[in-house]
């Protein structure tokens, strides 16, 4: 099964609770937590990566916790035709998904490795990093 990306959205409430623990432990789901920001009064948001026979039963847990579950329907696309090879992109983005190919110096990106955090779109100067639905 090919892992699927979820975004969890949880409020103070629920911050201190075992949720993942137990997504691995009672639904034994391989989790991985591509991104992960809680502010001070511990609401938060994360994004993962879940795969798993039990995949359903797991967000359905999720659910009855509380926590406000969505797919990542949300991709970051390149555009090569207004891309410039300026690397700025790269600089900024934290998983790697975009990096420069050497030695021909050209900005690559792996859509797969991308958490959709948007840093990328705010640092390009030519705007060819692209949210689409």
């Amino acid at each position: 099964m090919a892992p699927k990306k979820v975004v969890l959205r949880f409020s103070a409430d629920i911050a201190d609770k075992p949720i993942i623990y137990r997504l691995v432990k009672d639904y034994d789901l391989v989790i991985n937590i591509l991104k992960a920001n809680v502010n001070p009064q511990k609401e938060g948001t994360m994004v993962l990566e879940v795969r798993g026979d039990l995949y359903a039963a797991g967000l359905d847990y999720l659910r009855h916790q509380g926590v406000l579950v969505q797919d990542l329907t949300q991709e970051i696309a390149r555009n090569e035709d207004l891309c410039t090879d300026c690397g700025a992109c790269t600089a900024i983005c934290p998983t790697g998904a975009l990096y420069l190919e050497r030695p021909s110096m050209e900005v690559q990106f792996d859509s797969d490795a991308c958490v959709v955090c948007y840093l990328c779109l705010k640092a390009c100067p030519v705007r060819a990093m692209e949210a689409r639905f």
